[in-house]
């Protein structure tokens, strides 16, 4: 009997979602609207265009191949040390992590957002997913279980993820599997109520807080594609977004 080889297949939709993303500087990429951020890619601190650019296909090539952290971290170190460029300051471990997981995380879940709406009428419902252990935030873990119609406001604010390093996802949930498993779907947006989150670790009550995604994330960064007025925009702004999208 044949020996039967099981391999991973690439995520089209994520992959090609984080391709469309505009190289932008620091400074370009905070003169934008919160929402109109989704569609460009940068790294604070980095104001060169060359070097974004080379991360930017760090990162791609990451989502092509399925590449681990690690994988990353070495290709990250290859582009520095063939150009000769000394790593900008800060550019951490963990700086590193956050750009890797924060940009991949970014493009599998707007990846998940495009097969969910294609199937919206199969399965109506979303469930916010959290990951529920010591690094979990509070108010990501307060959402766990939550259901909501997928057309629902929340998802307009809520739609992961959430902040840096926000590892939270989204079910999408058929009427049957609702129906059977009991699930109460939510109609009320929590966003902005007060919680009393519950301390993962010691699972003891936290202060009252607000219930709102981290500064900077109150955003579906997977939504349908942003099309700005130019004109709002510095006149070399307009034309590098002009001839990255030609």
């Amino acid at each position: 009997m044949a020996e039967l080889e099981l391999k991973p297949l690439p995520f089209e939709e994520a992959i090609e979602a984080f391709r469309g993303l505009l190289d932008l500087t620091p400074a370009e990429f905070y003169a934008l609207a919160e929402e109109a951020r989704a569609q460009a890619f940068t790294v604070s601190g980095v104001a060169r265009m060359d070097i974004l650019k080379d991360l930017h296909e760090a990162v791609q090539k990451a989502l092509d191949e399925g590449e681990t952290l690690a994988g990353f971290k070495n290709r990250v170190d290859d582009i520095f040390g063939s150009r000769g460029w000394a790593a900008p300051e800060g550019f951490t471990p963990w700086r590193l992590e956050t750009i890797f997981r924060t940009n991949v995380q970014t493009a599998y879940t707007t990846g998940r957002y495009k097969q969910m709406r294609e199937q919206v009428d199969r399965f109506p419902f979303w469930e916010y997913d959290a990951v529920n252990d010591a690094r979990t935030r509070p108010t990501h873990a307060a959402l766990d279980g939550k259901v909501f119609p997928a057309d629902h406001p929340f998802w307009d604010t809520w739609y992961p993820p959430n902040g840096y390093n926000c590892r939270c996802g989204v079910n999408a949930v058929d009427r049957r599997t609702a129906d059977d498993e009991g699930l109460t779907v939510e109609t009320e947006d929590p966003t902005n109520s007060l919680i009393e989150p519950v301390d993962p670790v010691t699972g003891e009550r936290m202060p009252a807080r607000p219930l709102i995604p981290d500064p900077g994330w109150s955003h579906n960064p997977a939504k349908a594609r942003w099309e700005p007025d130019l004109n709002k925009y510095p006149e070399e702004l307009r034309k590098r977004f002009e001839e990255e999208r030609r």
